[in-house]
């Protein structure tokens, strides 16, 4: 499945990649890391559903549990999945940045 295929890239997937793209997390490390990252607070219910959604992509995979803790990591598609939506969120915020630049007295 391609970025075009996803409809909408839910928040919490892009947020679990881009922490994942920093190296291997568990749950509560990926929480604390996209809490310091982006100001975004994901509940676990949010964080687990979207991390078990991501694993049935193939774009993070789990590692061997570590202290009760189940580490995850990103795949080489959730790279490129990843690289592929920062690019579309790049041209969006250029436009959306354009657009404002023309729209003086508001």
């Amino acid at each position: 499945m391609r970025k075009n295929e996803l409809g909408r890239f839910s928040d919490a997937s892009f947020l679990i990649l881009s922490s994942l793209a920093n190296g291997p997390k568990h749950g509560y490390a990926m929480m604390e890391d996209i809490r310091a990252f982006s100001g975004t607070q994901l509940e676990p219910g949010t964080l687990y559903g979207a991390i078990t959604r991501l694993e049935k992509q193939g774009w993070i995979e789990a590692l061997p549990t570590n202290e009760r803790r189940r580490p995850y990591r990103i795949t080489g598609e959730g790279v490129t999945v990843l690289r592929e939506q920062v690019a579309t969120l790049e041209q969006v915020a250029l436009v959306g940045k354009s657009r404002l630049a023309t729209m003086e007295g508001f």
